[in-house]
């Protein structure tokens, strides 16, 4: 890995990609399920990841209903450094009039959302092009194929899955190779990685993961009370009591364990732990200011040892215990299920 000032830079296996060792997200960029959003706070959120060494910008479709894609054109545009970025995007989400978002990865809309998406990030190509969630009103192989051929007329460098189990995953392999997989990971939802394992063994494949910092609540050792009626945290069983105080707990030991042993904090050691992390290659780490990011250039004059790996095992199993990932409250529904 090389090492930068101020960020670490990864080569993504299986592809000829290098990275900077965070990705930024720009799903609260994009306003929907978090509290609406800031044109110019937003540029200026971009430009900031890009002056701290960002080089990976992840976002979607769906993040805002496009605009979040259309705020990162414009910031890459203004910046000027398009052949310096990968940009990870994602496919097969569609919405009703009203706004409700649904699975849908059907060849008509994959081939519509490559098109928006390329004139919404002002570009000829994606570097990543993840399929958001499996659809399966949709026959895998359609999907698939229309990935492929996407991939085939050179739009797109890389094709991802995200939210996929194992099994989704060989279906579509039957029909599709997989370059890249997108599943959460952060230190209270590990469990999603762990179950594709058997994907990884033996194979040459990158690892991007989202939700960092467990959508804030890693961010500090104080309660996370702010806007969590207004935003996505609203579904989330882990912001609801009894949970809530569990986790609270939790992140109050692990930000002690931080001080102690780094004179660091809550945050840097959940980011530094997904840096660390041999099965993660590219952690993807979503902000909505600029001022979140000044937590980057005191990330890299510290690594993690086993002795505290073991640790943060040990408070993770005494506060929480078994944990629960994102799947079951932040999927969209099938179009039948609307």
């Amino acid at each position: 890995m090389e090492v930068a000032s101020h960020m670490e830079y990864v080569k993504l296996p299986g592809t000829d990609m290098t990275s900077s060792a965070l990705a930024l997200g720009t799903w609260p960029i994009g306003g929907a399920l978090w509290g609406g959003t800031d044109e110019q706070k937003s540029l200026r959120t971009l430009q900031r990841a890009f002056d701290s060494g960002f080089t990976c910008i992840d976002t979607a479709n769906d993040y805002g209903y496009g605009k979040a894609q259309e705020l990162v054109g414009r910031a890459v545009k203004q910046a000027g450094n398009r052949d310096r970025i990968l940009l990870s995007d994602k496919c097969a989400i569609n919405w009703t009039q009203d706004g409700s978002l649904y699975r849908d990865g059907s060849r008509a809309r994959l081939t519509e959302e490559i098109d928006l998406a390329l004139k919404r990030l002002q570009t000829d190509y994606i570097d990543i092009f993840h399929v958001h969630w499996p659809d399966p009103s949709t026959p895998m192989a359609e999907t698939a194929e229309a990935m492929r051929q996407i991939k085939e007329s050179g739009r797109i460098r890389a094709v991802g899955v995200s939210n996929f189990t194992v099994d989704q995953i060989a279906a579509f392999e039957q029909v599709c190779p997989v370059d890249v997989i997108q599943p959460p990971f952060n230190l209270f939802e590990q469990q999603t990685l762990t179950s594709l394992e058997p994907v990884l063994e033996g194979r040459d494949i990158a690892v991007m993961t989202y939700s960092a910092l467990c959508r804030g609540l890693l961010s500090t050792a104080a309660p996370q009370d702010k806007d969590r009626d207004i935003d996505v945290r609203s579904m989330d069983p882990k912001f609801q009591s009894p949970h809530m105080e569990h986790y609270q707990q939790a992140v109050q030991a692990l930000d002690t364990l931080a001080r102690e042993r780094f004179d660091k904090r809550v945050i840097h050691l959940a980011l530094r732990w997904l840096i660390d992390r041999g099965e993660t290659h590219l952690p993807i780490w979503a902000a909505r200011d600029p001022e979140q990011l000044n937590v980057v250039s005191e990330l890299w004059d510290f690594q993690i040892d086993d002795d505290t790996m073991r640790e943060i095992d040990r408070i993770i199993a005494q506060h929480i215990g078994e944990s629960f990932g994102p799947e079951g409250f932040m999927a969209p529904p099938l179009a039948s299920e609307l």
